[in-house]
């Protein structure tokens, strides 16, 4: 194994890459190993892995089932990564459900939001044909704003607009999502923990804390290899990692034509140098190979 990348995002999220696509795009890349990670989703580890045996049989082709929950509680908000779960056990469902219905409510009042705030009207089969997606997110809505002319590119549609719309008690609770991950088998992982809410960055004793915070919940792991860490914020995650035995993991937060991070950015340059951390996490969680 060479190369992995376990944090990816499909047209099932808010990613735009469909699963055949990116299966494609992994074997491309040169990627070994990879996770699809949609958020509030499970259907790309049901999915996948029958679709693994009509990749290419030339190249090497591992898959992890992956999903991501946005949860939030009164210290914060955090993304927590669940891999390797069992689809078919209540648990993974049960919090997929929620987090489902609870995206879904935030979609429809963003867009009541941008027409009374601003009033940004669309076509009433733009909005049926939106809300009938698998998970409809902010991506989708700021998309639909550049069409018609009322942003110029997402990080606009995002900033100037709909994050302006904010949220009370809307949110999984990380217990929740951890616990569900948990109960399926799964491994439950915090996603680029530095980053909280917005554009703050968490260093030092205050992420030092926050780790010990989700760890009395259960959190295994820690994804300290992300595309958008410096070498200093890499290393620190990797300190706690190690200072409290948790798992590591590698990813590049792909989501396809909606940010300009690619497939494989994991800042994880050889495998071979992975930290115990990784190794162990690629040893205890569940790898479906393609035969």
């Amino acid at each position: 194994m060479n190369k992995i990348d376990l944090h990816m995002h499909t047209v099932v999220s808010d990613g735009t890459d469909s699963l055949e696509e990116i299966i494609k795009k992994v074997q491309d890349a040169g990627i070994d190993l990879f996770s699809i990670t949609d958020h509030d989703a499970i259907k790309a580890g049901m999915l996948v892995p029958p679709m693994l045996p009509v990749a290419d049989p030339d190249k090497s082709l591992g898959f992890i089932r992956g999903v991501e929950f946005s949860c939030r509680d009164e210290k914060g908000k955090y993304h927590i990564l669940g891999y390797g779960y069992n689809p078919y056990i209540p648990g993974i469902s049960e919090i997929v459900t929620e987090g489902h219905e609870l995206r879904m409510k935030k979609t429809k009042a963003r867009i009541e939001f941008l027409r009374e705030a601003y009033g940004f009207d669309f076509p009433e089969e733009e909005i049926v044909q939106l809300l009938n997606r698998d998970n409809p997110g902010k991506p989708h809505i700021a998309n639909m704003m550049i069409k018609y002319g009322y942003a110029n590119d997402i990080n606009e549609a995002m900033s100037k607009y709909i994050n302006k719309k904010k949220f009370k008690n809307v949110h999984v609770r990380p217990e929740d999502a951890i616990e569900g991950i948990l109960k399926s088998g799964g491994v439950p992982v915090l996603a680029h923990p530095a980053y909280g809410d917005g554009d703050d960055l968490i260093m030092g004793e205050e992420l030092d804390e926050r780790v010990r915070y989700l760890m009395d919940y259960g959190i295994r792991g820690v994804e300290a290899f992300y595309s958008g860490f410096t070498p200093k914020i890499q290393s620190e995650v990797l300190e706690l990692a190690e200072k409290y035995n948790l798992y590591v993991t590698a990813g590049s937060d792909y989501h396809g034509g909606n940010k300009i991070v690619q497939m494989g950015w994991t800042n994880l340059n050889d495998i071979s140098e992975a930290p115990e951390g990784l190794t162990r996490f690629l040893s205890d969680v569940e790898i479906i190979h393609r035969n």
